[in-house]
């Protein structure tokens, strides 16, 4: 029996709000204020008074999931869903509060890298090693950020040297289920106005057949390339900073991130029956370099300078047919002025250029486009009443301006207390395939086509002290003008147009509460994805997103001990557009244990999926069974 969507919010709310009334206050704090946020307004800010619902993950939370791929860590926070075409080195997609997948942004460093054909994000490629922390930022964000922020920003930030921080080294060797093999080094400190960090990963595995043989009707895979074997994988990837202030308030920074990714895969249905003689090969080669000049003009005016160069390149190597080639170029520059017009009131003006080229074996009308923008950002605290506004207009050389704004109003009812609301406007550029795609008998882009937009409207309720947070988020984003493919019945072409329109409706309970040496933390999504306007064919329920999802941890210290147990509830989900077939929900238990054998040496040990529990993310596609992973660190 399917309990009504608004009789799970009013579980979900008695059962996490009394975390509130048994607030205690002990040492360790659920939240300080040296937790730094950037993501929410585009300038550095304790997340205390961020605006936004956002999450940070940070380098201790991905140091206890050190054998986990980054779509797996992103896939356990809140309004966050995640699927996968198969093992941790295929396509993963991320749902951000029921948004697709190309409608929500990745950065690394504040710098873009969706690729330009498809515009959806190779995360297999980042290794959560060499990352420093992750932010979270949900609900419609163009007015920050451009296009693509129709569900958020995440934020994938590289590990960086600290000021006046002597020099610091790590190391990490992990092994695991699937013979997978995980090491790490790194380097990072400050002297004497320079700071610097450099890191490097190494990581493979022998992995499991990424297709399960059969759909959920029971029909064989193998008529879309299914190949029964072990898909395994070999990465390696480094980044690295290096920053010098020459003098107080002034300072000029270099950052570089580059990952490679060689995955074995199964073939599409275009490659049978080649895929049956052997694998498919995909290699993944993902590229960001910027420097930085940060420069305090006034006691007032801060200016921020930016040059980024973003690449990926993707060689998917068919057995018999050799290999398809596609690569996508971002180059920008930013300026952005940050000026303190008051204490309790910032105002941000930026102005940004990003080129876009894409080079592919498919055929392109057009293979370039060039966006320029400016935005203004608003920051300020009045009394009890914290304001954020922000407008943004992004000029598309191929299809004109975009307008988008937020403003966001949080007031303080008690130093614990506080409630807030906002609304923000997104949007999503169609991508150089929707567009200008050719040379194919048929497929067509469509040059005529709109960008996609929402509007996004949010409120919540918050509690928090220094042991206990609590927080209830309610969001509705309408989305109109979204691109699907059309196909013409009699002719058989197909090209994209703008013709859904969808409701993304739902709550987000958080909760976390820390008494002693335990600390317990849970969450409750509970999402309403509805296709508007559904066509011929189509069901009134978004595919592949969970309409209840539920997640609850604890960890507790003994002595040099670590312990802690997850778990993680997936409801039922559809397959198909057309909502014929269901896929089951499933739950997750997953136990970690670290442990500090000194201060210099510890050991951490994930064992996911305890249970072995056999589940599906997207259909025909296997997910991994009962694995562990072992790792040993060392830092100095």
């Amino acid at each position: 029996m399917t309990i009504p969507f608004f009789r799970h919010a009013s579980v979900a709310v008695f059962c996490l709000f009394p975390l509130a009334a048994t607030a205690q206050s002990p040492s360790t704090t659920v939240q300080t204020l040296d937790d730094i946020v950037i993501t929410a307004s585009r300038s550095a800010e304790p997340l205390a008074d961020a605006s936004g619902d956002i999450t940070i993950i940070n380098a201790q939370q991905l140091a206890d999931a050190r054998g986990d791929s980054m779509a797996d860590i992103i896939g356990r926070q809140p309004g966050v869903q995640f699927i996968s075409n198969g093992g941790p080195q295929t396509i993963a997609g991320i749902f951000l509060r029921g948004a697709n997948s190309n409608q929500t942004l990745v950065l690394v460093d504040g710098l873009r890298i969706s690729e330009l054909q498809s515009g959806g994000t190779h995360l297999e490629t980042i290794d959560p090693a060499l990352i420093e922390r992750v932010e979270i930022l949900r609900g419609a964000a163009s007015s920050l950020y451009g296009s693509d922020a129709i569900g958020g920003v995440i934020n994938i930030i590289t590990k960086t040297g600290r000021h006046d921080r002597p020099l610091s080294v790590w190391a990490n060797a992990g092994y695991g289920t699937s013979e997978t093999l995980k090491t790490s080094a790194g380097l990072s400190g400050a002297s004497h106005g320079w700071d610097y960090s450099l890191a490097g990963s190494i990581a493979s595995s022998q992995g499991f057949d990424v297709m399960r043989g059969h759909f959920a009707n029971n029909t064989s895979t193998d008529s879309w390339g299914h190949y029964t074997d072990k898909d395994g994988y070999y990465s390696h990837g480094w980044s690295g900073t290096l920053g010098y202030q020459w003098q107080p308030g002034h300072h000029i920074g270099l950052m570089a991130y580059s990952s490679y990714l060689h995955a074995d895969s199964d073939g599409s249905q275009d490659d049978f029956p080649y895929a049956t003689e052997d694998n498919v090969r995909n290699l993944v080669h993902q590229q960001v370099y910027a420097i930085t000049s940060t420069n305090q003009i006034t006691p007032i005016w801060e200016s921020v300078l930016r040059f980024g160069w973003a690449q990926d390149a993707l060689d998917y190597r068919r057995p018999t047919e050799g290999s398809f080639v596609h690569s996508s170029l971002k180059r920008s520059w930013s300026w952005q002025h940050n000026i303190q017009v008051h204490p309790d009131h910032r105002l941000s003006v930026l102005g940004e250029h990003v080129a876009e080229r894409i080079n592919s074996d498919f055929e392109y009308d057009e293979n370039g486009r060039d966006i320029n923008s400016l935005a203004l950002i608003y920051k300020g605290r009045l009394d009890r009443l914290q304001a954020q506004a922000s407008l943004r207009n992004d000029d598309y050389s191929d299809h004109g301006n975009q307008l988008t704004g937020g403003l966001g109003l949080n007031l303080d009812l008690t130093d614990a207390w506080q409630i807030g609301v906002a609304g923000s406007t997104g949007f999503r550029a169609p991508t150089f395939a929707d567009l200008y795609q050719s040379g194919s008998m048929f497929y067509r882009g469509n040059p005529k086509l709109e960008p996609e937009k929402s509007r996004n409207i949010e409120a919540h309720l918050q509690y928090q002290d220094d042991s206990t947070q609590v927080r209830l988020t309610a969001y509705q984003n309408k989305i109109r003008d979204m691109i699907i493919n059309v196909s013409d019945p009699i002719t058989w072409m197909t090209s994209p147009e703008n013709v859904n329109q969808a409701t993304l409706r739902g709550l987000t309970l958080t909760g976390e509460h820390t008494l002693g040496s335990t600390t317990v933390r849970g969450s409750v999504d509970l999402l309403d994805p509805r296709n508007d306007d559904p066509g011929i064919g189509e069901g009134a329920q978004l595919q592949l997103r969970a309409r209840q999802v539920f997640y609850a941890a604890v960890e507790h210290r003994i002595a040099a001990w670590k312990l802690g147990a997850e778990y993680q509830y997936t409801g039922n989900r559809y397959a198909d557009a057309a909502n014929r077939t269901t896929l089951g929900g499933y739950a997750l238990v997953n136990l970690t244990a670290a442990y500090d054998f000194n201060k210099s040496l510890g050991m951490q040990v994930r064992w996911n999926n305890v249970l072995d529990k056999d589940y599906v993310r997207v259909d025909g596609y296997s997910t991994p069974g009962s694995n562990v992973f072992v790792n040993l660190a060392w830092r100095m």
